[in-house]
């Protein structure tokens, strides 16, 4: 298979995975655990109060679950939570909509905040502190402004890209709470508790197999976990072992690293046409046939988490491990690196 298979993968379920394998209380949320002992503590503040939860920003990387927590906090405090997204408010009046259709407790969850017009986050302002709105009705001569109440609610901001917020927008959340990348024990609980959900007859050694191939991301999991059901049901009535789950991700380029095809042929041009590097963004992703957007956005993250490779102001920088993973001998330059 060629391309993008992971890419693939979360396009065939959306932005998010199914609802039936996102947990609703905290207590069965999977991993971070630091970030679970401080929302904790924020939802009993809220309920000794007897008021709802403080404004809340979820930073971190795409697929950790900043939707999932932001609607298990609504469960967790019986609201209703409302779900947008930063782009999709293109005008004022798209704003006080949601608004004004807020009832007491509820929360807006906005996903990638960061995009939201500097007009929208203006009118954002008074809404997080002082519950009001101010709308302007009619133009020229006749314009007017009109204030209107709103019940208290809590605003919970999810970004992928937290370097992009402005700083008055920032502010109005307090502190960020950010979700890190998943540890293979943690992610291979999390298929296993899925496939129990997707009724996946999964033999324990093969959650493993699964885990440390998803780059630290549930989302990932539970798609390979979807693929390898399906790989399972075509070719070995429907039991998935560790060797079937090699087999199932070995079909889509995806080694015991959580590489897959273009993360390979990235490492493989700066090792080889480029000696190393330093090369540019532009020159590698013309040498690999991708947008350079995909590979800072999409590849690059994993690569500099593990190891890979590094950005430097005169461009990326093969490592040591980029080397040993494609069975090359490093340059005596980077031996001391080892």
């Amino acid at each position: 298979m060629s391309g993008k298979p992971l890419e693939k993968l979360n396009a065939q379920s959306g932005d998010a995975v199914d609802q039936s394998l996102r947990p609703t209380r905290l207590a069965d949320f999977t991993g971070q655990p630091k970030l679970k002992d401080r929302l904790g503590i924020l939802l009993d503040s809220a309920r000794a109060r007897s008021q709802p939860l403080d404004h809340l920003l979820l930073s971190g990387p795409p697929g950790l679950g900043k939707t999932t927590l932001a609607h298990i906090l609504g469960s967790e405090m019986n609201a209703t939570v409302r779900t947008t997204s930063g782009p999709a408010i293109e005008k004022a009046g798209d704003l006080a909509g949601l608004l004004t259709g807020l009832q007491e407790g509820d929360i807006l969850f906005i996903d990638e905040i960061h995009r939201l017009s500097k007009v929208i986050e203006e009118y954002l302002y008074p809404a997080v502190e002082d519950f009001r709105i101010d709308i302007v009705i009619d133009q020229g001569p006749a314009a007017r402004s009109v204030r209107l109440n709103l019940p208290r609610f809590t605003l919970i901001g999810a970004t992928t890209r937290a370097g992009l917020l402005s700083a008055p927008l920032r502010s109005r959340f307090g502190v960020a709470h950010r979700l890190d990348y998943y540890s293979t024990e943690d992610l291979t609980s999390i298929v296993r508790r899925s496939a129990g959900l997707l009724d996946v007859k999964l033999e324990d050694n093969a959650a493993p197999e699964i885990a440390r191939r998803c780059r630290g991301t549930p989302r990932i999991a539970n798609n390979l976990l979807r693929w390898v059901r399906d790989y399972a049901l075509a070719r070995t009535q429907g039991t998935a072992s560790a060797v079937t789950a090699v087999a199932a991700l070995e079909m889509l380029e995806i080694d015991q690293h959580g590489l897959d095809e273009m993360d390979k042929r990235l490492l493989q041009a700066l090792t080889g046409k480029f000696q190393g590097g330093p090369a540019g963004l532009h020159s590698l992703a013309a040498s690999v046939g991708e947008e350079p957007g995909t590979l800072e956005e999409v590849h690059e993250p994993y690569l500099i988490l593990e190891g890979y490779l590094q950005r430097t102001q005169q461009g990326r920088v093969a490592l040591p491990r980029a080397y040993e993973v494609l069975g090359l001998k490093p340059p005596a330059s980077q031996s001391n690196l080892l």
